[in-house]
């Protein structure tokens, strides 16, 4: 597709005409309304006519539409209407998965067709309502038949269509979302906006947003994506039950686009093999460098190499780990997209080479944002190309931009999209060893465009750096927005987002949201010094960012590059926070790549493991790190205990090695020197030594039982996977053994072995009954 033939409207989607672009979607279905009379037409698929059986399903003719069918050989459920296939889309990673052969169209009962595969089977009635039930036929979800406003003019139509969930459902995903991660009743956009703007409501923008939801109820997990990149909104309605009386409402979600195919995807199982099929469908995760699992700070402004340097010294001089500085558009001319400013960054590549030695990496800020004045390479190389987007009438869009009038590539263009990866070799030239994407889904890039925008960015970046690192190092790209598929690129920053402890509540939402969409890799912003914050704010954000994938700071003044300025209690609280984040490196490595191989995220609900638990699917105050680490947070302030249900098994909390037993809710001690963090028993889990070796953490299983955990160790930039090496955990008399597991039988391990909870392996402190 070519972005230059969509149209664009400054006002349609983001920034701050987000209230006025929804305002103006709701508009477009009034006049689009209804009936058939006047210049619009509507439609409904009509009764069947006829079926033409395939490999993996087949097509269903209808009297006004026909629908296509196909089970995938991965287990997911291909589904489009008017001859809608599943390619080209923005999401898939190369082509469709092959049919599965076993899977066949055959006749249903009342005039239906079905189609019967190993996971799922899918029924579709004579009117065109599809339902999705497990193998023993109890119904996941009902999606009624399409309808369309077709305009007479022959533009996009625009379409809806309502879908039934059970009656104990709840509804999660849909990207990053300051009001999850549960999603709530009420109508959530689907449209990428500014970051911060997510938690004004569901009605607003999310930075990253998908048409991704993954439903989880008694009957089973599933995931529905909608392979359609235009505006629209779903609106949810959680199901009840009738409390035995046989009268359960269903759950209910209604899907409304102003535009584009009618398709998507269905995939049921385990939310793990969920995750699984869709990062087959979507790829696998991007492996960030090890280093990006450290301490990442962001420096804006104006300064120069020497004040770079300051912000490296000062944190060697607090004791606080740094592996990363991320430089805003400061640096940069002016005038220039992605050239340096020489004035005040005359040695740039010096300056790189130097902090690499001290271990601290240089990551750049890129917008696509390019000033349209002459003397900039970019914007004259980019007029001769043709390669900025253009409207609808065939004007290059120009929008305002803090440094004057901006144009932009139009990245859904293969060719501009390749010119463009070109200029990030540049960065790598710098000593930049990675990107952060900022204002990536421009407000003037409307239409199909605008959601992918970013997703087409990363990929450019993505490509571009890989073919210009120095050394074959990983490079890192971070986006601000996104689509489904962004994980093959990188991750994402979600920024400050809202202020206060409503914000930092939000953070956790994003980083869960993202991570059940396909996004492993993400995490916010904890603002040092922040004028709507306050030192007890800043610890627990920061605590919090310790435990999850990304952890960045930002200066919000010139005295948030020294957080001792707060207090030396606060910078106490800091260091703390900041050596429990080192120390846990080699356990963030081994969930990056068991992400890659798996698409399980790092950070997942507490429900994951058990999803048919219902007090669990409703815990959105806690979560797991992995399978070994539970984490729970604070989010509100003058907190000094709080409580944390535990789901089933045992639980040592690792402060104080302390047992519980669950499923409980126990009341968890958090001063403000830390967070409640507990670990599951008979759990592995890597850590960092004092020499920077790795070291076996092993908890002690509970009496009689095992346990055991993989731990996947960098493999540098080579490209080669690494070997992943398996560890059981079992008792022998009093003593706990760990061993290393491997197809020649078992070992004792290599690395250094360190087991807690052997105080405690009897029987537990606390035995709190489960309220539910």
């Amino acid at each position: 597709m070519n972005g230059r033939d969509l149209v664009r409207s400054w006002w349609s989607v983001g920034g701050a005409g987000a209230a006025r672009g929804l305002r103006t979607v709701r508009a477009a279905w009034r006049r689009r309304g209804a009936d058939a009379t006047g210049p619009v037409r509507a439609r409904v698929p009509g009764t069947v006519r006829e079926a033409e059986p395939g490999l993996g399903g087949g097509v269903i003719r209808f009297g006004r539409s026909e629908l296509r069918i196909l089970v995938a050989v991965n287990g997911a459920v291909f589904w489009g209407w008017d001859g809608a296939g599943p390619e080209p889309s923005y999401a898939l990673a190369g082509a469709c998965p092959e049919p599965d052969p076993r899977a066949a169209l055959e006749p249903d009962t009342d005039g239906g067709w079905r189609v019967v595969a190993e996971r799922v089977t899918v029924a579709v009635s004579r009117h065109g309502a599809l339902e999705v039930l497990t193998p023993g036929g109890v119904m996941l979800r009902r999606d009624l038949p399409p309808r369309w406003w077709e305009p007479g003019d022959g533009g996009p139509a625009c379409w809806m269509q309502r879908a039934e969930v059970p009656a104990d459902a709840r509804f999660f995903g849909l990207g990053g979302r300051a009001e999850g991660p549960r999603l709530r009743d009420g109508t959530h956009r689907l449209g990428n906006g500014v970051a911060g703007r997510a938690a004004e409501g569901a009605g607003s923008p999310a930075p990253v947003s998908m048409p991704v939801q993954l439903v989880v109820a008694d009957a089973g997990t599933h995931l529905l994506f909608v392979d359609n990149p235009w505006d629209g909104t779903v609106t949810l309605r959680e199901g009840a039950e009738g409390a035995g009386s046989g009268h359960d409402r269903v759950g209910t979600s209604e899907l409304r686009m102003a535009g584009g195919p009618v398709r998507g995807w269905v995939v049921a199982g385990t939310p793990a093999r969920v995750l699984l099929t869709w990062a087959s469908l979507t790829g696998a995760p991007a492996l960030p460098p090890a280093w990006a699992f450290g301490h990442h700070h962001v420096r804006e402004g104006a300064g120069g190499e020497d004040d770079v340097r300051r912000v490296v010294a000062v944190h060697r001089e607090g004791g606080l780990p740094l592996e990363a500085v991320h430089l805003g558009c400061g640096h940069l001319d002016g005038r220039r997209a992605f050239t340096v400013d020489q004035d005040r960054f005359p040695k740039l590549p010096v300056l790189a080479d130097e902090l690499r030695r001290e271990g601290v990496r240089l990551v750049s800020v890129v917008t696509p944002a390019v000033r349209a004045a002459p003397g900039g390479a970019v914007y004259e190389e980019g007029t001769r190309r043709d390669a900025f987007v253009r409207d609808g009438s065939g004007e290059v869009v120009r929008a305002a931009d803090r440094r004057g009038e901006a144009v932009f590539p139009d990245l859904t263009d293969a060719r501009v999209r390749t010119w463009w990866g070109g200029w990030y070799a540049e960065r790598a030239e710098q000593g930049f060893t990675g990107v952060w994407h900022t204002l990536d889904s421009p407000a003037p890039v409307g239409g199909e465009a605008h959601n992918v925008y970013a997703l087409c960015l990363a990929r450019a970046a993505s490509e571009g750096l890989r073919d210009g690192a120095v050394g074959g190092e990983r490079p890192l790209v971070l986006s601000q927005s996104g689509w489904a598929g962004l994980q093959r690129y990188g991750g994402v920053w979600s920024g400050e987002g809202a202020a206060g402890w409503p914000g930092l509540r939000a953070s956790l939402a994003l980083v869960l949201g993202l991570g059940l969409c396909g996004v492993p890799f993400s995490g916010p912003d904890v603002v040092v010094g922040g004028k709507d914050g306050s030192s007890e704010l800043y610890v627990r954000g920061l605590q919090l960012g310790a435990y999850l994938p990304l952890l960045r700071t930002v200066a919000a003044t010139a005295a948030g590059d020294r957080p001792w300025e707060c207090g030396a209690r606060v910078l106490e609280h800091a260091r703390a926070a900041l050596d429990e984040r080192r120390r846990l490196l080699p356990y963030f490595v081994t969930l990056a790549h068991l992400a890659r191989r798996t698409g399980a995220p790092c950070v997942r609900p507490l429900w994951w493991a058990a999803p048919e638990e219902r007090a669990l699917r409703d815990c959105e105050d806690v979560f797991l790190l992995g399978d070994a680490l539970l984490v729970a947070p604070v989010l509100e302030p003058g907190v000094e205990r709080r409580e944390v249900r535990l789901p089933r098994g045992r639980w040592y909390d690792t402060a104080t090695e302390r047992v519980y037993e669950g499923p409980a809710k126990v009341l968890a001690d958090a001063p403000l020197e830390r967070i409640p963090v507990f670990a599951r028993a008979g759990a592995v889990v890597p850590v960092r030594g004092e020499d920077g070796g790795t070291v076996l953490e092993v908890w002690a299983p509970a009496p009689g039982r095992s346990g055991g955990g993989p731990v996947v160790p960098d493999g540098g930039d080579e490209g080669a996977e690494p070997e992943v090496e398996r560890y059981s955990v079992t008792w022998s008399g009093p003593r706990v053994v760990v061993r290393r597991e491997g197809e020649d039988g078992a070992r004792e391990p290599s690395r250094p072995v360190r087991v807690r909870g052997l105080g405690r392996s009897g029987g537990p402190d606390v035995a709190a009954p489960d309220q539910r």
